[in-house]
């Protein structure tokens, strides 16, 4: 086994060869980079997208890092799943996505993966992995797992929910307000009678449509609802201070309180920028007062804005391209996850550089957090929530002579306890021996993951840009019997036909 990785790069030979796989891609001729905290620049513009006034923030492409030199890669947890859901538009459309707007970790992170749950410990780490047929022939992928554990809704605490709902003129376009009306409709029906629900609008104005009742009360909450009609400007400043007004004066003693922003992102009116907006109420987050944002809609729609302001507020950021999307994140995604388990999580990876000569984090480039302030709880992160899941893939090259039992690296978890407000930790070391040998060899969900993230970082013309979507298509085509057999697998490799027939 001391030739493991002539062993692993003749297994991904022959992965490509029966699979009619991608020509392998090429690192950059300067080789690793000594600072993993800089992604690289896009290598050119984004596309000219198809819908005016959409605003994406492009942070660039991860770089190939020197353990040698740099030996931890840090980076806060991220379960949003906005970007993939914005390329299903895109695809729908007739339209290949605007590279600025994916993210490869949102693309892998929008799937669900078969993670075992944590015994007792609020996190399980899964390490796996092995070469694919889009890597060259002296690297693998590491995948490494995140599952947090889950809360069943009778364990659960009462949730006071706020709802901010844009109404302005823009949500009356494509029936954008009746989606989120739908939405909210469906998310009432699936919550506790000890809930609470607030409605806050705004146009040109804001307002609280409902102030926080009782669930109990179902049909007042949906006659405010079925009320909303679009109309006026955007002031989100205006909404948002407004939505945490109302939720500061139904705050819970221990229960669950959160703020839902439903819009298309255009603020027009009052400040308009993430920083201006939610510069004073930052307090209201660590105060425990999360933020969901909720984009609908596209044409005029400012991904960075809700990102950031998601970002900001401790909560997640998530895309609603249908109505069917819409109930599956409304009645599913948000009640499973009302339940936060740990907040400001954060990851870091140490490489041994004895084993692994090269390595590169795919995606979360706007999740970087410098290495020294991983134990600074100061210092913002993702919140997680009940039964979520989180994946990170790393591209590796290992010392040719390295063994099953050497050690890669070690992956510690650090977040705070909402219950205790404490910092809490854990950690696994992950060896060579976590690899498999050959592509086939690896798990279903881990081939998916592969091929998920190749698929991405295409489209965000990033590493993998020399390889086509056609050679990525003719390898899930492949492999297909043996992914997951679900509806989400079934759509997303529709969605890799059609943009390969038009790549």
């Amino acid at each position: 086994m001391r030739k493991l990785l002539l062993s692993l790069a003749s297994a991904a030979l022959l992965a490509s060869a029966c699979n009619s796989a991608a020509t392998p891609y090429r690192p950059s001729a300067s080789g690793p980079t000594s600072d993993h905290h800089v992604p690289t620049e896009p290598p050119r513009g984004p596309a000219a997208t198809p819908y005016g006034g959409v605003t994406y923030q492009d942070p660039g492409t991860n770089p190939w890092v020197d353990p040698a030199r740099d030996d931890q890669s840090t980076f806060g947890l991220d379960v949003d799943t906005a970007s993939y859901t914005i390329a299903q538009r895109y695809v729908a459309d007739g339209n290949v996505p605007d590279p600025a707007s994916v993210r490869v970790e949102e693309w892998v992170n929008a799937f669900d993966q078969d993670y075992a749950p944590p015994e007792e410990d609020t996190f399980a780490i899964v390490a796996d992995g092995g070469p694919t047929p889009f890597l060259r022939r002296d690297e693998v992928l590491l995948r490494i797992g995140i599952q947090a554990r889950a809360v069943g809704e009778r364990q659960r605490q009462p949730a006071s929910l706020t709802f901010v709902v844009d109404t302005s003129g823009s949500m009356g376009m494509e029936d954008r307000l009746e989606t989120v009306k739908d939405a909210l409709r469906l998310l009432v029906h699936r919550l506790d009678r000890d809930d609470r629900v607030a409605i806050v609008t705004f146009g040109s104005d804001a307002q609280v449509v409902l102030e926080s009742t009782s669930v109990d009360h179902e049909l007042e909450i949906l006659d405010a609802i079925d009320a909303l009609q679009p109309g006026g400007s955007t002031n989100l400043e205006a909404g948002l201070r407004m939505g945490y007004d109302e939720a500061r004066r139904s705050l819970t003693e221990d229960g669950i309180d959160r703020v839902v922003l439903a819009s298309d992102g255009v603020a027009n009116v009052g400040l308009t920028d993430a920083e201006g907006i939610l510069g004073g109420i930052r307090r209201d987050a660590a105060a425990g007062i999360e933020l969901v944002s909720v984009g609908v809609g596209m044409g005029n729609y400012n991904d960075a804005l809700l990102e950031q302001l998601a970002d900001d507020g401790d909560g997640f950021y998530a895309y609603i391209n249908s109505r069917d999307e819409a109930r599956k994140l409304f009645s599913e995604d948000l009640t499973q996850t009302l339940e936060v388990v740990a907040l400001d999580a954060r990851a870091q990876v140490a490489f041994d550089p004895r084993v692994v000569t090269a390595y590169r984090l795919l995606g979360y480039e706007n999740r970087a957090i410098d290495d020294r302030d991983f134990t600074d709880d100061r210092v913002d992160a993702g919140a997680i929530g009940s039964g979520h899941s989180v994946t990170a893939l790393y591209a590796l090259q290992l010392e040719p002579e390295a063994r099953l039992d050497d050690e890669i690296a070690t992956v510690s978890l650090r977040w705070t306890d909402p219950e205790r407000n404490r910092p809490a930790e854990t950690g696994r070391r992950v060896s060579v021996g976590d690899l498999a040998e050959t592509f086939h060899a690896t798990s279903s969900t881990f081939r998916l993951d592969a091929i998920v993230a190749a698929t991405a970082e295409i489209l965000h013309r990033g590493e993998l840009a020399e390889t086509s979507l056609r050679d990525v298509a003719d390898v899930a085509r492949e492999e297909s019997r043996d992914l997951p057999l679900t509806d989400q697998v079934h759509t997303f490799l529709e969605l890799l036909d059609q943009l390969a027939r038009r790549g």
